[in-house]
């Protein structure tokens, strides 16, 4: 699972290399981005890639005000198209979610640790990701979505892919975000792509282009934001 990651640096190289000429939304640096929350995500609108803000946890467009299911932050790569919540948005609704680093949380004997995993270079990378929009009464929306304008109107939500965890990961835990660089972020969004093509890219990312470093446990809050989050917490002396 992934519930927690880190979008710090400045967007502009990944909107250039997936050539994104749509205006980049209100931005400031992220350090513990959490399901619920507003978050950058690229996706294809026609011929033309662009940038726009949603909210982390898909509500499928058939669900509507049903009030039944929860919110879908994470989608096995093993099964996209083998469920119905996905199986149209893998065709026709893929997206990048812009990132560079996540969490995961170690049980150890005192509590759980968070670690935050990232690339070697600290180079910034993508999740794959799917979205959907939905139209919610006020009142289903104000339950999900808590912070929203509630007023009845479209609301695209998205949700994070994940796959088998890598060496590095596996300790932690068994899953791991797809994690998707250079090229291979416009071929994602390329609509003409084959299934067989986009399983490929649906891979774990290798283990020794990354590193993993103690984070505080700050990050087990949702609201708490700052730098300061990536700082180790101070060993018990007793």
């Amino acid at each position: 699972m992934c519930a927690r990651y880190t979008q710090i640096r400045d967007l502009r190289a990944i909107l250039a290399l997936v050539q994104c000429r749509g205006t980049l939304p209100a931005w400031m640096p992220r350090y513990n981005i959490a399901p619920q929350q507003e978050a950058p995500v690229i996706v294809r609108s026609g011929k033309e890639v662009e940038i726009k803000n949603m909210r982390w946890g898909l509500m499928p467009s058939w669900s509507g005000n049903s009030g039944s299911g929860s919110l879908i932050i994470n989608a096995r790569a093993e099964t996209l198209t083998q469920k119905s919540a996905f199986r149209r948005l893998v065709a026709g609704r893929r997206c990048l979610v812009p990132a560079d680093g996540f969490y995961e949380w170690e049980d150890t004997g005192e509590g759980k640790k968070p670690w935050r995993f990232s690339l070697q270079d600290d180079a910034q990378f993508c999740f794959a990701g799917l979205w959907d929009v939905s139209v919610l009464q006020p009142s289903r929306q104000a339950d999900l979505f808590p912070a929203t304008d509630t007023q009845e109107k479209p609301l695209e939500t998205f949700v994070i892919i994940t796959t088998a965890a890598n060496e590095l990961i596996s300790p932690v835990h068994d899953r791991m975000p797809v994690i998707i660089c250079g090229e291979a972020m416009v071929r994602w969004l390329e609509p003409t792509t084959a299934l067989d093509d986009l399983q490929d890219l649906l891979r774990p990312y290798p283990a020794e282009a990354m590193v993993r470093r103690p984070a505080s446990r700050r990050v087990n809050r949702p609201g708490n934001e700052g730098p300061e989050c990536l700082m180790p917490d101070e060993p018990k002396l007793f």
